[in-house]
C-alpha cells in the first residue's frame, strides 16, 4: 500500500453476527464501498465521519500565482479562482479493510505475517488466529490520522488487539499512553487497545510508519 497500514490482532475468528456489524460499520462510514469479497472492503472515507474537523474553511479560497497553476490561464499576475484550490486535500479517504485468515481469505498472507512473533504472542497473551488490516493507500497526515481513528471504530466492532509498527524513539512516546498493553520487537512494535490509538492520535509526536 502507498500508505499506513494497522493490523488489528483477534484471538478467534469473527461470529456470523460481528461480520455482518463489521460491514455495516464500513457502509455507513464510507462514501464509496466496495465488498470484494465477505469481509474486504474497498471503500472512501470521509475524515469527518471519524471525528476530524475539516479546517480548511473560507481563508483557503484565495487567488494564485501563475506558477503554481502552469501559466494556463494568460499572463496576468494572479487568477481569480476562488472556490478552487488545486493544493486541496480530498478529505475522502481511499482505504483497504479486510478480514484475513483461516477459512475467510488471504490465508498465505496472514500465515506470512503471523509466522514468527513470539513476543508479540507473549504480549497479547493469544496466538492470534485471524487479523483485520486497515491500510490507507494514501500517505498525507490526514491519512495517518484516517487510519489510526477507522482501526479504532473497527476495533469497537471486532475487538481485537492493535499492533503497530513504529518509528525510531517512538517507543519512548507511547510506552507511558493508555491503552498500551506492550512494547515487543525491540521496542519497534507496540500493541494497544483502541483507546491507545485514540490517545496517540492527539500527542504531537503521532505518525505511523508506512
Amino acid at each position: 500500500m502507498s500508505g499506513p497500514t494497522l493490523v488489528i490482532e483477534l484471538g478467534e475468528p469473527l461470529s456470523p453476527g460481528a461480520l455482518q456489524e463489521f460491514r455495516a460499520l464500513m457502509v455507513g462510514l464510507s462514501s464509496r464501498f466496495e465488498e470484494k469479497r465477505a469481509g474486504f472492503f474497498d471503500l472512501n472515507v470521509p475524515a469527518e465521519r471519524l471525528g476530524v474537523e475539516d479546517r480548511r474553511g473560507e481563508d483557503r479560497r484565495k487567488l494564485f500565482p501563475l506558477p503554481l497553476l502552469g501559466g494556463a490561464f494568460g499572463d496576468e499576475g494572479l487568477v481569480d479562482l476562488r472556490g478552487f484550490d488545486p493544493r486541496r486535500e480530498d478529505w475522502h479517504r481511499p482505504f483497504l479493510v479486510y478480514l484475513m485468515g483461516p477459512g475467510v481469505g488471504d490465508e498465505d498472507i496472514f500465515e506470512a505475517e503471523h509466522e514468527d512473533e513470539p513476543e508479540v504472542e507473549a504480549v497479547l497473551g493469544f496466538r492470534p488466529t485471524h487479523a483485520v488490516n486497515v491500510s490507507a493507500c494514501c500517505n498525507a497526515g490526514i491519512d495517518h490520522v484516517a487510519t489510526a481513528l477507522l482501526t479504532a471504530a473497527v476495533m469497537d466492532i471486532v475487538g481485537g488487539v492493535a499492533k503497530a509498527e513504529l518509528l525510531d524513539g517512538q517507543a519512548a512516546v507511547v510506552a507511558g499512553l493508555p491503552g498500551v498493553l506492550g512494547i515487543a520487537d525491540d521496542e519497534w512494535m507496540v500493541l494497544g487497545t483502541a483507546e491507545f490509538l485514540r490517545v496517540w492520535v492527539g500527542h504531537p509526536g503521532f505518525r505511523l510508519l508506512k
